[in-house]
């Protein structure tokens, strides 16, 4: 997965790809360094 750092906040909904299940993905950055990063399973 590639991030932008110039977009603070981003959200993806991707496959995982142990499961297959869908996870969502968040990444904040501040002054173009990640400062959050955080994945929740959203089941099926």
């Amino acid at each position: 997965m590639l991030l932008d750092s110039s977009v603070l906040l981003q959200t993806y909904v991707e496959d995982c790809e142990v499961c297959c299940n869908p996870i969502e993905i968040t990444a904040q950055f501040q002054n173009n360094e990640l400062i959050q990063f955080d994945v929740t399973e959203l089941g099926q």
